[in-house]
Protein backbone atom coordinates (compact mmCIF):
# COMPACT_ATOMS: atom_id res chain seq x y z
CA UNK A 1 0.00 0.00 0.00
CA UNK A 2 0.75 3.40 -0.75
CA UNK A 3 2.49 5.46 1.96
CA UNK A 4 3.03 9.02 0.61
CA UNK A 5 0.81 11.48 0.15
CA UNK A 6 2.17 11.53 -3.40
CA UNK A 7 1.72 7.99 -3.90
CA UNK A 8 -1.14 7.77 -3.04
CA UNK A 9 -2.10 10.19 -5.31
CA UNK A 10 -0.84 8.27 -7.46
CA UNK A 11 -2.54 5.75 -7.12
CA UNK A 12 -5.60 7.29 -7.27
CA UNK A 13 -4.74 8.87 -10.89
CA UNK A 14 -3.61 5.91 -11.99
CA UNK A 15 -6.66 4.07 -11.76
CA UNK A 16 -8.81 7.08 -13.15
CA UNK A 17 -6.75 6.87 -15.83
CA UNK A 18 -7.04 2.92 -16.63
CA UNK A 19 -10.69 3.30 -16.55
CA UNK A 20 -10.87 6.35 -19.43
CA UNK A 21 -8.02 4.34 -21.50
CA UNK A 22 -10.46 1.12 -21.02
CA UNK A 23 -13.16 2.82 -22.22
CA UNK A 24 -11.26 4.45 -25.06
CA UNK A 25 -9.89 1.17 -26.46
CA UNK A 26 -13.69 -0.41 -26.16
CA UNK A 27 -14.65 2.48 -28.19
CA UNK A 28 -11.77 1.53 -31.13
CA UNK A 29 -12.42 -2.07 -30.74
CA UNK A 30 -16.73 -1.38 -31.28
CA UNK A 31 -15.92 0.85 -34.08
CA UNK A 32 -13.51 -1.99 -35.93
CA UNK A 33 -16.01 -4.70 -35.12
CA UNK A 34 -18.95 -3.03 -36.95
CA UNK A 35 -16.71 -2.34 -40.23
CA UNK A 36 -15.51 -6.16 -39.63
CA UNK A 37 -19.55 -7.00 -40.03
CA UNK A 38 -20.38 -5.18 -42.22
CA UNK A 39 -17.34 -6.80 -44.18
CA UNK A 40 -18.74 -10.32 -43.48
CA UNK A 41 -22.21 -10.00 -44.67
CA UNK A 42 -20.42 -8.20 -47.92
CA UNK A 43 -22.60 -5.10 -47.92
CA UNK A 44 -19.55 -2.77 -49.37
CA UNK A 45 -21.73 0.90 -49.07
CA UNK A 46 -22.34 0.01 -45.36
CA UNK A 47 -18.63 -0.89 -44.70
CA UNK A 48 -17.45 1.99 -46.14
CA UNK A 49 -20.20 4.41 -44.18
CA UNK A 50 -18.72 2.20 -40.64
CA UNK A 51 -15.36 2.53 -42.02
CA UNK A 52 -15.50 6.41 -41.61
CA UNK A 53 -15.80 5.63 -37.93
CA UNK A 54 -13.73 3.69 -37.35
CA UNK A 55 -10.65 5.28 -39.21
CA UNK A 56 -10.72 8.40 -37.20
CA UNK A 57 -11.27 6.26 -33.83
CA UNK A 58 -8.35 4.73 -34.68
CA UNK A 59 -6.32 7.47 -34.92
CA UNK A 60 -7.67 8.71 -31.68
CA UNK A 61 -7.03 5.98 -30.18
CA UNK A 62 -3.08 6.05 -30.97
CA UNK A 63 -2.66 10.18 -30.58
CA UNK A 64 -3.86 9.12 -26.87
CA UNK A 65 -1.89 6.50 -26.45
CA UNK A 66 -4.31 3.79 -26.32
CA UNK A 67 -2.59 1.40 -28.84
CA UNK A 68 0.73 2.57 -30.76
CA UNK A 69 0.45 4.73 -33.93
CA UNK A 70 1.23 1.81 -36.52
CA UNK A 71 -0.85 -0.52 -34.93
CA UNK A 72 -3.31 1.80 -35.79
CA UNK A 73 -2.24 2.05 -39.23
CA UNK A 74 -1.60 -1.12 -39.80
CA UNK A 75 -5.48 -1.56 -38.72
CA UNK A 76 -6.98 1.58 -40.96
CA UNK A 77 -4.61 -0.08 -44.30
CA UNK A 78 -6.15 -3.94 -43.55
CA UNK A 79 -9.45 -2.87 -43.57
CA UNK A 80 -8.88 -0.87 -46.46
CA UNK A 81 -8.08 -3.43 -48.67
CA UNK A 82 -10.89 -5.65 -47.80
CA UNK A 83 -13.32 -2.93 -48.68
CA UNK A 84 -12.10 -2.81 -51.80
CA UNK A 85 -11.85 -6.32 -52.12
CA UNK A 86 -15.44 -6.49 -52.24
CA UNK A 87 -17.90 -6.58 -54.96
CA UNK A 88 -20.82 -3.75 -55.71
Amino acid sequence: MANTKSAKKATRVAARRATINRNRISAVRTAVRKVEEAIASGKKTDAEAAFKLAAPALARGAQKGVMHKNAASRKISRLTKRIKGLQG
